[in-house]
């Protein structure tokens, strides 16, 4: 049986699908987005794992444009927090962007989260997957 993902929500900065092994997917697009759109879109994550009941996420960043500085505090600061007491997500694989200032982006990301949110990055989507499998919750 092939497992489908379900895509769950579409803007300029992404898609979200619920993957039925028990995991959101955001797959970011390419262009630099405003503040609003983040958030927007990581709303939608949020409310797709509360109403599924998963709870890991696999980011792949691919061509993803660096995260503005303010939407790597509201995501450190707001949204991740929020995730973990509202979804009791605690895990996410990252597949690494293109783009070098982007890991550093996400380096920020990695570093000003609570320390309770486990991060694990890689260089394929494969090799994410196989991680979040090995995940006991």
């Amino acid at each position: 049986m092939i497992d489908r993902e379900i895509l769950s929500f579409n803007n300029t900065a992404g898609q979200v699908y619920y993957h039925p092994a028990g995991y959101v997917r955001l797959a970011w697009g390419a262009g630099r987005v405003p503040l609003d759109v983040v958030q927007a879109y990581y709303e939608k994550v949020l409310a797709v794992l509360i109403t599924t009941g998963a709870r890991k996420i696999l980011s792949d960043h691919g061509q993803r444009a660096p995260l503005l500085p303010a939407a790597q505090q509201w995501l450190t600061q707001n949204w991740i927090p929020r995730a973990m007491a509202q979804a009791r997500t605690r895990h996410c694989a990252i597949v690494e962007g293109a783009d070098p200032v982007h890991r550093l982006s996400t380096e920020s990301v990695v570093m000003a989260a609570p320390k309770e949110f486990v991060f694990k990055r890689f260089a394929s989507t494969a090799a994410a997957e196989t991680w979040l499998a090995k995940v006991a919750l």
